[in-house]
């Protein structure tokens, strides 16, 4: 059973930075690509980033590129999100979720597997 535990959000303030975290259990992990996705009121999903599984290649939406980084440890069962240069319009509540070895094209995904979020608020 697929099972996410995403951690590390808060408030901080615009410029600053956070490194959310996301514990995965229920799977192999080195057969899946983690991907993060956020949700905001108002907004529709956005899927921010992903990692693939074996070459660790990364894509990024155009939003965050330059800014977030993705990095996976399997050994630990978990997937790292470094937001640098944060933004007011970086408030959400951050998911992380999972995809057979790629990463899905244009960053969609579904809110079918993911944790409970973590909530990241960036004041102005």
């Amino acid at each position: 059973q697929f099972q996410f535990v995403e951690s590390g959000g808060g408030l901080v303030q615009s410029g600053e930075s956070l490194r959310l975290s996301c514990e995965v259990s229920g799977f192999n992990l080195d057969n899946y690509a983690i991907g993060w996705f956020r949700e905001a009121p108002g907004k529709e999903r956005e899927g921010v980033g992903c990692i693939r599984s074996g070459d660790n290649i990364t894509d990024y939406a155009d939003s965050v590129k330059g800014r977030f980084t993705i990095s996976r440890d399997n050994a630990k069962k978990t997937v790292y999100l470094q937001m640098n240069s944060l933004k007011p319009e970086d408030t959400a509540v951050y998911y992380c979720t999972g995809t057979w070895l790629i990463c899905p094209r244009g960053l969609v995904y579904s809110a079918a597997r993911r944790g409970q979020g973590t909530q990241v608020t960036v004041s102005s």
